[in-house]
């Protein structure tokens, strides 16, 4: 059966966790709801449909090796039903496997053992990602972002842009003046890491996107390198 809990005071979202194992849950759920999250339980598939047709949950942590079912034929129903996210839990830490649960619409995963606090952290970026801003739009002096609409506005003049031209723009803009690296922009935006895709996709994804919004691309106003270091976003 699934349960709830959680503590007093706004919540930081709704989180269902899917493990066989009851350690593994009690110590989750102890320290996400310390955390100020409210938090569901489910020992199995059956426990977890429910709590996600009950009370559904803004993320999901799901155990890859959930008994007796697998965790990825549950994450595959979960994604032909709904949007939520899910971050997997899993022992298996090839990159096989890493591929596969990703392929199948998982948002993140965590490899077993972790720590309580590393799984709050992607818990916390993966919802920052997937939970839409409570400001539906981002305004600069000359440049508008309409995080509704998808819309992008240079200098009054309507821009397009391609739907991850669009989340690199808006992920970097809702950080002013933070410096990301590389692996860290294919980690936020691409949901990947530089084991599996090149980094040189966030490279020409930047080039791209400074042809776009950039008056003068080669001397750029908004997204300026740092050298030897990454990217930022200037307001």
């Amino acid at each position: 059966m699934a349960y709830s809990g959680g503590v007093p005071g706004p919540s930081q979202g709704r989180i269902l966790v899917v493990d066989d194992e009851d350690d593994v849950r009690a110590l989750l759920t102890t320290y996400l709801q310390m955390e100020g999250y409210d938090v569901d339980q489910a020992a199995d598939a059956h426990s977890a449909y429910q709590a996600l047709a009950d009370n559904p949950p803004d993320l999901v942590l799901l155990d890859v090796m959930l008994s007796p079912d697998d965790g990825l034929e549950v994450l595959a129903r979960v994604r032909k039903e709904s949007g939520v996210a899910v971050i997997l839990l899993t022992g298996k830490g090839a990159e096989a496997d890493r591929v596969v649960g990703l392929k199948l619409g998982a948002d993140d995963y965590v490899v077993k053992p972790f720590s309580p606090a590393e799984v709050e952290a992607r818990i916390s970026s993966v919802l920052r990602r997937v939970k839409p801003p409570a400001t539906p739009t981002l305004a600069f002096d000359g440049l508008s972002i309409d995080l509704a609409t998808r819309e992008v506005w240079v200098a009054g003049e309507r821009v397009t842009l391609t739907a991850k031209e669009f989340d690199l723009l808006t992920f970097m803009a809702s950080s002013l003046r933070q410096v990301f690296s590389r692996d860290q922009l294919l980690d936020q935006v691409w949901n990947s890491s530089s084991e599996w895709q090149s980094p040189g996709t966030v490279t020409e994804h930047i080039r791209r996107l400074r042809n776009r919004i950039e008056l003068d691309p080669d001397h750029p106003r908004w997204i300026t390198t740092v050298r030897g270091v990454g990217y930022c976003f200037n307001p």
